[in-house]
């Protein structure tokens, strides 16, 4: 059992010792994993400007007041529930998935590293690989509102006559 323990670790060294050094940047990453931040950064500044917004059923009321009208209701409902509390803060929400993200990133490439022989190495490239998956996943979700702030939202428009159907 030892011997082929020991055989694993022999070939699990081998396996990662034998893949191609990156240059360093002058931040001291690789400049694969620079380029892969900066593009997520930008991701998330530009699907922060991209909020879903309630779809309104085309019901008496709607045709009566018309579509100017609704868009300055479903505003007022929105600052309404922001106002009051209703939804938390997405930006703190993604900041500490990241955060976590990162941390379990850590963890895992630790261990891996201690195996293979090169712990640092093996913690980094954990860490920088699991911020930036839980930062991905922050901003793919960035847009969806939070649950108690749509239902606040859609229960605001049905008390003036709307029927929201959905978020888009």
């Amino acid at each position: 059992m030892t011997r082929s323990r020991h055989n694993m670790t022999v070939y699990l060294r081998w396996r990662f010792a034998s893949r191609p050094i990156t240059k360093k940047s002058s931040l001291g990453c690789g400049d694969g994993i620079l380029v892969v931040i900066l593009f997520m950064m930008l991701a998330a500044i530009l699907s922060s400007c991209a909020a879903k917004r309630p779809v309104l059923y085309p019901n008496y009321h709607l045709t009566m007041v018309g579509q100017e009208k609704a868009a300055s209701d479903i505003d007022d409902c929105m600052q309404l529930a922001r106002n009051y509390g209703a939804g938390g803060d997405k930006g703190e929400q993604v900041a500490k998935d990241t955060a976590t993200g990162a941390a379990v990133g850590g963890a895992t490439g630790a261990a891996v590293g201690a195996v293979v022989g090169n712990l640092g190495k093996g913690a980094g490239a954990g860490a920088a690989g699991g911020a930036a998956g839980a930062l991905t996943r922050g901003v793919i979700r960035s847009g969806d509102p939070d649950p108690i702030f749509r239902r606040f939202v859609e229960k605001c428009l049905r008390d003036k006559g709307y029927e929201p159907i959905g978020w888009q």
